[in-house]
Formats: structure tokens, C-alpha cells, sequence
């Protein structure tokens, strides 16, 4: 059998958004330079970085004609710059892989991903497992199926499925579907990307690689790994589920799962709030509910609050233990507070 030449395969086109992230943008660019499959053309977004960043890309650029850097003149947020760097993907690319500046990915990563979607013009999206630092993601699906309708696994995702999806890094999309809808991410909405696979979903069919493919840093400190302390997952699934249900499943089964998880997701900000939770926790909350017309309710929350009191008041060993966890706790959080709170509108 002979094997295709990279002018016969599809084009790639891979985008690395960046801002400030000169410890790690030259690993990145190295792993993308590093793949298997070559014909792939590779944009670098600079959301006016002032740390010495854009050099290094140039550096890249002037060695690779494949490189196309774009020094930009004015600063966006994240998902805006994010993007402003999917617009730039060439009309010729068939499939486009996002790589973030902080992350890499692995020498097989862009072949794999690419054979994954020549199982079928049905496909969309396609994953595969991560190392989320030294823990795997994606765990869970179904082995050894490589492809699954995507009705069929958001509904199975909603339902409690794992989380494959993992971030902008691990997923590959069809650049039609990029192309289709500028601009791509929400904005702002938390964890944009989740939302956009569930949206994918809804009209392509999903594929997935079991291997790992892609690395997300988590000892690197960023702006989402500040956020961490405000318990996000639950935030955005119940934004995922609010949004999503009513789209994946029939209206019974999804106006259930919107009960249970409105009930869980303040049963979390009731124990957060006894643990005494910094004021852009609340900020965090407040405005990703913001995102689904909906305002905190208050009246439900404080009903929580004294149920929880009442069983820490039977459970008096474990106040003492929670109550000096908490204290530390916001301490912490409350150094970085000024920081996320400007950062909250302004991160690239």
C-alpha cells in the first residue's frame, strides 16, 4: 500500500492564541513542529505580550514557513483573542486544532486525530485522552469505539458520562463548523469550550482516540488555575445542563435533571458560604448565572445554609475541622482577589 504524501492529506490548521506565556511557548510550538503529520499550516496570535513572548514566536516564524505569526495591536480578552486566532484559519484547512500556549501536545497527536475523522464525513469532533499534569483525562469512554453519534454521547455526557472533552487543546473540530460561526466561543461564558462540543454535537457525530494526546499544565500559574478555588465544575455544568437538556433529551427526563442539578449545584454555595467564601467567589457565580439570564437565589440559598448549619450543629467535630479549613482557605484566596477580579475581564 502506498503511503499518502503530505500534499495529498488534508490540511491542518493549528492555533496558539498567546499572551505573556514565554516559559512555555517555545515547549508548545516545539510539539506542533514535532508531529508526525506535517501539512498543517500553524498560526501564532499574540494578544500584545510584553514578556518577551512574541520574540520567541518570531524566532519560530523566520525558521518555518508553515508559521504565520500575527502581532496584534490591541488587547483582548481570552476567548476573544481565541477567537480572533479561529477567524484566521485558511479557507483550504479541513480540520483545525487548537493548542494552548501554556500546554503541547504529542508527535502522534495531529495524524491520530486526522484519521479519526476519516472514519466518517459525519464527524465533527474528535478527542482523545490527556494528562491533566500527572492525572488522565477522558477516562471512561467507551473502549474500543472510535466514533459515536453525538446526540448519543451529549446525552450520555449530561447524564453523568465523563468528562472527555477536556479543554481547547485535546479537541480537534471540522474547520466547516469553525468557519460557519465567528465568533466561535461564547463570550463570555465559563468554560466555553465544553459548550461549544455540546453544540457541535447537536448536528455532527463524535470521534475519539484512545490514546493520550495532549498535555495540560497545571503547576503553571495562570488566571484559570486562580478560578480553581471557586469550585467552577459545578458552575458550568449546571450552566451546561440548564442550556443543553432541553436540547438532548425528552422533556421529562431533562426538566429532571434540571431540578436535580439546580438542587445540587446550591446545595455546593450553601457549604461555600458557611466556609465563608471570598467576595469574587460570589462574583464568579454571579455572573456565570448572568450568562443564563438567571440571578442567584438568595432566599433558596439561605434555606440551605440553615439546613447545612443544623447538621454541622449535630456533627460538632466536624465544624471545628471545616471551620479551620475554611479560614485558611480564604486567606489565600483573598491575596489573589484584586488580581482575578481585574483579570476576570481582561485575561487574554
Amino acid at each position: 500500500m502506498t503511503q499518502a504524501t503530505p500534499a495529498t492529506r488534508p490540511l491542518v490548521s493549528v492555533v496558539t492564541p498567546f499572551y505573556n506565556t514565554a516559559p512555555y511557548l517555545a515547549e508548545c510550538i516545539e510539539s506542533v513542529l514535532a508531529q508526525s503529520y506535517s501539512h498543517f499550516e500553524y498560526i501564532l496570535m499574540d494578544n500584545c505580550s510584553t514578556d518577551g513572548s512574541a520574540d520567541i514566536a518570531e524566532t519560530y516564524a523566520q525558521r518555518d514557513p508553515r508559521i504565520r505569526l500575527i502581532r496584534c495591536t490591541q488587547f483582548l480578552s481570552q476567548l476573544a483573542n481565541y477567537n480572533r486566532a479561529l477567524a484566521e484559519i485558511c479557507d483550504a484547512s479541513l480540520y483545525c486544532k487548537m493548542v494552548e500556549a501554556d500546554n503541547y501536545i504529542f508527535p502522534d497527536c495531529l495524524d491520530l486525530m486526522v484519521r479519526a475523522f476519516e472514519r466518517s464525513e459525519s464527524i465533527g469532533l474528535v478527542s482523545s485522552y490527556c494528562l491533566k499534569g500527572d492525572k488522565l483525562e477522558g477516562s471512561g469512554y467507551p473502549y474500543p469505539m472510535p466514533m459515536l453519534l453525538g446526540k448519543e454521547w451529549a446525552k450520555q455526557y449530561l447524564r453523568g458520562a465523563p468528562h472527555v472533552f477536556g479543554s481547547a487543546t485535546t479537541v480537534m473540530y471540522r474547520s466547516s463548523v469553525v468557519r460557519r460561526k465567528q465568533p466561535f466561543f461564547r463570550e463570555p461564558a465559563p468554560h466555553s469550550d465544553t459548550e461549544k462540543c455540546l453544540e457541535i454535537l447537536e448536528h455532527w457525530d463524535f470521534g475519539f482516540v484512545h490514546q493520550v494526546l495532549s498535555f495540560l499544565r497545571t503547576d503553571n500559574e495562570s488566571i484559570s488555575s486562580g478560578f480553581r478555588a471557586f469550585e467552577p465544575y459545578f458552575l458550568d455544568h449546571y450552566i451546561v445542563v440548564q442550556r443543553y437538556a432541553p436540547i438532548f433529551l425528552e422533556a421529562t427526563e431533562a426538566a429532571s435533571l434540571k431540578r436535580k442539578w439546580r438542587r445540587f449545584y446550591y446545595c455546593v454555595l450553601a457549604n461555600q458560604a458557611i466556609h465563608l467564601r471570598s467576595r469574587a467567589f460570589w462574583r464568579h457565580h454571579r455572573d456565570g448565572l448572568r450568562t443564563l439570564g438567571e440571578r442567584i437565589n438568595w432566599a433558596y440559598l439561605v434555606m440551605l445554609i440553615g439546613r447545612r448549619l443544623l447538621w454541622l450543629a449535630s456533627n460538632p467535630g466536624m465544624t471545628t475541622v471545616q471551620t479551620l479549613r475554611s479560614w485558611k482557605r480564604i486567606a489565600t484566596v483573598e491575596k489573589t482577589d484584586r488580581k482575578l477580579t481585574v483579570s476576570h475581564t481582561t485575561t487574554p
